[in-house]
């Protein structure tokens, strides 16, 4: 059953407000946990992180932007 527009509104803004902080935070603290390694692997890890939560939540955002499908 997909999300109605009004969920996917609530979904977002309770993922972008809360979600997304406290996924900050466990990425920094997981490379932090990690043996040094050199600043270019460091970057490339923070960059990995840092698209990687959006991939799974694409279906959440799409058309968020856009007036309501489902108004009159």
């Amino acid at each position: 059953m997909p999300l109605s527009y009004k969920a996917r509104r609530r979904w977002s803004l309770i993922i972008l407000v809360i979600g997304l902080p406290v996924y900050a935070v466990l990425a920094v603290n997981l490379v932090a946990i990690l043996p040094a390694l050199p600043k270019f692997l460091e970057f490339i890890m923070y960059v990995i992180l840092g698209t990687a939560w959006a991939f799974p939540l694409k279906f959440v955002f799409q058309g968020i932007g856009q007036a309501d499908p489902d108004a009159e």
